[in-house]
């Protein structure tokens, strides 16, 4: 399902228009993606939460050169499915 298949669902239920829906939808992934940008995590209830994860120190390989190099700590986003969710999905 892309963005768009997901405006036309949600203006057909709701009956808005697809360019309000669009602007909707588009205002929510920017909330979000400001949020996690900040730091801070996106809980929402029965759906699950977008979280800011940190990935720790590592040590990599450069196979064609044959050197080791440091990865460093770096955060990256993620999400975690409701537990209702989960469980709606798998049935």
């Amino acid at each position: 399902m892309t963005k768009a298949d997901i405006v036309n669902e949600i203006a057909e239920k709701t009956g808005m228009s697809k360019p309000e829906v669009l602007n909707v939808v588009e205002a929510f992934m920017a909330s979000v993606k400001n949020s996690l940008t900040n730091g801070e995590n996106v809980y929402l209830r029965g759906f699950g939460s977008f979280i800011v994860k940190t990935r720790a120190q590592k040590t990599a390989r450069n196979i064609s050169k044959n050197t080791t190099i440091i990865v460093p700590e770096h955060k990256i986003p993620a999400f975690k499915p409701a537990k209702t969710f989960t469980i709606s999905v798998k049935k």
